[in-house]
């Protein structure tokens, strides 16, 4: 003998309603089943609003009512042959118009009792038993309609108390006389000891079936549904979810009491004691195992089975000296709720006593706050209890295992992984007996926390990076291309999976949550949205992803500026924009500053040496504490092209044209060959190396004439080129003379920085450096002779793209 239950989304209309007769037939083609379904889906809910629609003199009630109508005979003629219609069709109206009647009474009385909410709500499951039982009739399947309410018995209307002895009796004398091979019952309804009307709560199907499974020793229950079982997480938050095949009862009922909507919390109690096991099936995949509940597992098991959550939670704070060390102050305080029939679902107290913290229902919370200000009202008055506070928009997330207590750090994992997010814990609970550990967040995390617990605890490690990219000019777009033709490698070689959610130029920007394609994003840019810097910061945050990282791929300042707000809410930075780290000593402090506190990484490698690991390689000098004496360096890779490629019978100009064009230099050249570039590149390797320098203390030896400094726009910049070659030609005439190469050099020691033209001779380390490479000489404690050197491609768009996706891939693996 099996029990089968039904829910809302499987009986949802009369294609769904063809598939569970087929599934209940095949069943009891191979012993008795006893079948409980509840309401078409989406029925209750219209039930209850047309009685509260009616109770504020709301005439809508009779368009919801129309509504209602309308599912129920939809459902009838694409089950019912035309011919078998009309009595059905008859009897369904006729309940209708009893529902219509009530709710007339209501909004004439314009009051909804308990007792009247109990007999609108049962509709949907007397409704819709009715139909499927008339749909089996009609196919010749032997079937049994018969009325939970006369089997069913509770002690009240609002508190589900299920008088067992009377429902057990009741329920045995059908079962030793029944003889059909497919019994049907509505879910959810019930009746009172009086014989009025009640219910078992929203979700009270699946306890209908839970009742009749133990009353007559099921040999099991089955509970259908649209999913496949029970998940690690809510599917619909978290993509990586998936079914978990085996779980224990007590796990069951953790994960249900915390918000995992496919089984309701008091269906495991009554089947608990028989040891009847329950199968959560996919009315739409009837083939899949799903999940089975058993009192024990077999084998090993992994130490969390499932994170679940619930939202719209409210927490009520008490504080004061009043309650320290006052015996029966907890006391009065849950009398108080008992009395007012509010379930606390959650409990902490500081060791001091001095604060008590309860998660309820939002929904609760006034009525709440009123009853304990009104309880501790004196206490309240003499300032020993402060008013009761209430948080709203809070929910509750729960790591749930019957094998956690035999791991050692799951709390310290599960916290860790939070705050690494900015998901800052409200409140912590955790039972002696370690198979739940909840932690109360804000209601807009609770989609974050779910991925990134996921991906803690149940992911193969693969981690997910979402990145806002800015700038998609030469760097970003070389950037797009390294991110799509490694993807697979990051995947399979380094565990991490990089998704771009967000593109912004100039001009305008996009947005996808679930990854922008880099095959076709060009022609998705062109169709976005206008772009701004403060919005495209407001999107990112409002999306509230994990393990975001904002790139800036400009040379903007606008853009620099709101390095901060990312940054304070635990956002990554990866930058090439020198901007940020060349302004004020403060500001770039402050961004430091910040990186720390919110665990942010921030990272600029390709601020000095485009993809060379020059501040890599500073930074583990002095995290390994050596000390730096002394730098110098050809950190412009551009001026080191210009340079190398100046020659006579060739301009000036046109060296500097070609450097543009081939995306060695900034898109106005004049950054790089006023020195200013350069000059950001050493100040930042100073400011890492420990001082405190601003840009305005680098000395800066221009080697451009005055007039082409003074040029307002890049073609009078040019211009000035061409006009001034005299003065380019003899420099390079000079350094002819001397046998010297011309390179332009910055230098820092712990007495100066400096930028400027040199004249370098054969015999120098920076004599050979070719094309648009860069060099870089570290004098410190342990090398103060022999420097060590870091030399390579300095320059380009390929190689500043590969710092960057470089700087990216170390937050991946951190």
């Amino acid at each position: 003998m099996k029990v089968l239950k039904f829910g809302g989304s499987s009986v949802a209309n009369a294609k769904t309603i063809d598939k569970v007769i087929e599934i209940i037939n095949e069943q009891s083609n191979k012993q008795q089943v006893y079948v409980v379904v509840s309401a078409l889906g989406g029925i209750t809910d219209l039930l209850l609003q047309a009685g509260n629609e009616a109770s504020t003199n709301d005439n809508n009630y009779k368009n919801t009512l129309k509504t209602i109508d309308e599912r129920h005979m939809e459902t009838v003629k694409g089950l019912i042959p035309i011919v078998s219609q009309s009595a059905i069709i008859s009897k369904v109206r006729s309940e209708l118009n009893k529902l219509e009647s009530i709710c007339e009474g209501i909004f004439l009385l314009k009051e909804l009792s308990p007792k009247t909410a109990a007999v609108i709500a049962g509709f949907g499951e007397l409704l819709s038993s009715y139909i499927i039982a008339e749909a089996m009739k009609v196919k010749e399947i032997d079937c049994s309609l018969q009325d939970s309410r006369a089997f069913i018995i509770t002690g009240d209307q609002q508190k589900v108390m299920v008088d067992y002895e009377e429902t057990n009796a009741r329920i045995n004398s059908l079962h030793t006389n029944n003889k059909h091979k497919i019994t049907l019952f509505p879910g959810f309804i019930s009746r009172t000891k009086e014989g009025e009307p009640s219910t078992l709560g929203r979700g009270g199907s699946d306890f209908t079936a839970a009742i009749i499974a133990a009353a007559i020793n099921a040999e099991e229950l089955q509970i259908w549904t649209d999913v496949s079982g029970m998940y690690t997480a809510n599917p619909k938050l978290v993509k990586q979810a998936k079914p978990v095949a085996h779980i224990t009862y007590q796990e069951a009922m953790e994960l249900s009491h915390f918000g995992a909507k496919v089984i309701y919390p008091p269906t495991i109690h009554p089947i608990l004691e028989k040891d009847i096991p329950i199968v959560i099936k996919n009315t739409f995949d009837p083939e899949n195992n799903g999940t089975l509940i058993t009192r024990e597992l077999a084998g090993s098991q992994k130490a969390v089975t499932g994170i679940s959550h619930i939202d719209d939670i409210a927490i009520l704070s008490l504080e004061g000296s009043g309650m320290v060390g006052i015996p029966g102050f907890s006391k009065r305080l849950f009398e108080t709720l008992f009395l007012e029939n509010i379930n606390v679902i959650l409990i902490t107290q500081a060791s001091s006593e001095h604060s008590i913290c309860l998660a309820i229902e939002k929904s609760e919370a006034s009525k709440a706050k009123a009853a304990l200000d009104s309880v501790f009202e004196f206490e309240i008055s003499k300032h020993k209890l402060a008013p009761v506070k209430i948080e709203n928009d809070i929910a509750i997330i729960a790591l749930v295992g019957d094998n956690m207590y035999k791991h050692q750090g799951l709390s310290g994992k599960m916290f860790s992984t939070l705050g690494k997010n900015n998901v800052n814990i409200r409140a912590i609970a955790q039972g002696a007996s370690e198979k739940n550990i909840s932690v109360v967040i804000e209601k807009k995390d609770v989609k974050k926390a779910l991925n990134i617990l996921h991906e803690q605890f149940f992911e193969v490690k693969t981690k997910q990076l979402n990145l806002f990219i800015t700038g998609v000019g030469n760097v970003g777009s070389k950037l797009m291309e390294q991110l799509s033709q490694q993807k697979e490698y990051l995947k399979n070689k380094l565990r991490l999976k990089i998704r771009v959610v967000a593109i912004s130029n100039s001009r305008t920007m996009i947005f996808d949550e679930s990854g922008i394609k880099l095959s076709n994003w060009e022609e998705k840019l062109a169709q976005g949205e206008e772009a701004n810097a403060d919005a495209f910061f407001e999107k990112a945050k409002e999306m509230n992803l994990r393990n975001s990282i904002f790139v800036d791929n400009t040379a903007n300042p606008n853009i620099a500026r709101v390095y901060k707000k990312y940054l304070a809410e635990s956002m990554a930075v990866v930058t090439c924009n020198k901007i940020a780290c060349a302004d004020d000593y403060v500001n770039y402090e402050e961004l430091q500053e910040l990186s720390r506190k919110f665990n942010a990484p921030f990272l600029y490698e390709t601020n000095v040496g485009a993809g060379l690991p020059i501040i890599d390689t500073l930074n583990n000098l002095i995290a390994s504490g050596d000390h730096v004496h002394k730098i110098q360096a050809v950190l412009s890779g551009s001026l080191n092209f210009v340079f190398n490629n100046y020659k006579e019978g060739v301009s000036f100009h046109d060296v500097v044209k070609e450097a543009q064009e081939q995306g060695y230099t900034e898109p106005d050249p004049k950054i790089d060959l006023s020195g200013v570039d350069v000059a950001r590149k050493i100040l930042i390797l100073a400011r890492e190396s420990g001082r405190v320098l601003e840009l305005e203390d680098i000395k800066k030896e221009a080697f451009l004439p005055q007039e082409s400094l003074d040029t307002e726009n890049v073609p009078l910049f040019f211009d000035s080129l061409k006009t001034n070659e005299a003065h380019f030609s003899n420099i390079l005439e000079k350094a002819n003379k001397e046998s010297c190469r011309l390179k332009y050099v910055a230098q820092y020691s712990e007495e100066e920085a400096k930028v400027g033209l040199e004249y370098i001779p054969a015999d120098h380390p920076f004599y050979n450096l070719e094309g648009s490479d860069n060099i870089v000489l570290f004098y410190t404690d342990r090398y103060p002779k022999q420097p060590l050197i870091v030399k390579g491609a300095g320059a380009g768009a390929d190689v500043t793209a590969s710092g960057i996706f470089a700087d990216i891939i170390r937050i991946g693996k951190n």
